[in-house]
This record gives structure tokens, C-alpha cells and sequence, in this order.
């Protein structure tokens, strides 16, 4: 079984839902991946899910490694009462946190997260995928899913959505 790391936009009144009532928010959720999974055709900008496959863990590494201001991967406040959703419970980004997120993915060229890392160092640090990192794979996987991230929380961040976050 594999952990994904996954998004969902809310808008700041489903947000506010979502932080009183845990059950609206898992159906809602579970309505807009399934919705959305059926319009493939759908354009990035328009999109209120996203998934960064099992590129989670080091992103979160890589992330960490520069100081980036917001946590994007784990998301920086717990969904008051929510039960666990795969591999714990949500989290989720305030509008805020989100525009400020959106600014810095925006400053911070993909180049950057890998800039002296190779495998080797993710291996090392036991970073999920391990195995992957210890054949020595190219870290463009990672640096593919960050690139998706910039639009996904720029489109978020001009809309004033806040963002639902969990591993899946």
C-alpha cells in the first residue's frame, strides 16, 4: 500500500464547515476527488485536488532543508475531531497561509529544493520511497510534483481558498 499525499481547496466558508463538522468535510472531500477524477479533462487552475504521489516525504526533506515558511506537505493545523484519513487525520491551511505559501512557491525555483542533494542524502535520511532513493533514481520525480504544486496553490491562493491536507 502506497501513501499519497493529497490537497483539496475549500473555500473559506466550507473551511469553516470543515473545521466544525469532521463528517461534512470527509464526504465533501471524498465528492470532489471522486468528481474530479471523472473530469480528467479539467484544467490544472481549475482543479480543488491535487495529489503529490509518493513524493510527500521528501518534499517535506527538501522543503525543510531552505526554511520554507509554511508547511505545504503536512499542513499546520489539525481538523479539530477529525478521524484519521489513511495515515492520520487532516490538516488543513488557512486562506492566509495559503497566499503566503502560493508567494513562496512562486519565489522558490524548483532548482533550489535539490540544489547540493542527491539520493544518496534521502536514502540516508530514510525518506519514503526508500527503495527508490537506494537504486539511485533522479530526484526529477520529486522536483515534477513540486513544479505542479505552483499553479495548484496559485490558483488556490487567488481564489482565497484554504487547503485541506492528508496522506492518504
Amino acid at each position: 500500500m502506497s501513501m499519497i499525499g493529497e490537497y483539496a481547496r475549500l473555500t473559506p466558508a466550507e473551511l469553516d464547515r470543515a473545521i466544525h463538522d469532521h463528517d461534512w468535510a470527509q464526504g465533501f472531500v471524498d465528492e470532489l476527488v471522486e468528481a474530479e477524477a471523472d473530469a480528467t479533462s479539467r484544467a490544472s487552475q481549475a482543479r480543488r485536488c491535487h495529489d503529490i504521489d509518493k513524493a510527500w516525504h521528501a518534499l517535506d526533506f527538501l522543503l525543510d532543508r531552505i526554511d520554507f515558511p509554511v508547511d505545504i506537505v503536512y499542513g499546520e493545523e489539525r481538523l479539530p475531531g477529525a478521524e484519521n484519513r489513511g495515515y492520520g487525520p487532516p490538516r488543513f491551511l488557512s486562506p492566509e497561509r495559503v497566499r503566503v505559501a502560493a508567494k513562496a512557491l512562486a519565489a522558490t525555483p524548483h532548482e533550489t529544493l535539490v540544489d547540493g542533494v542527491g539520493p544518496a542524502e534521502l536514502a540516508e535520511a530514510g525518506i519514503y520511497p526508500t527503495i527508490v532513493w537506494e537504486r539511485g533514481e533522479s530526484l526529477d520525480y520529486v522536483t515534477g510534483h513540486y513544479r505542479a504544486l505552483v499553479p495548484f496553490f496559485q490558483a488556490a491562493a487567488d481564489a482565497g481558498d484554504g487547503m485541506l491536507i492528508w496522506l492518504d
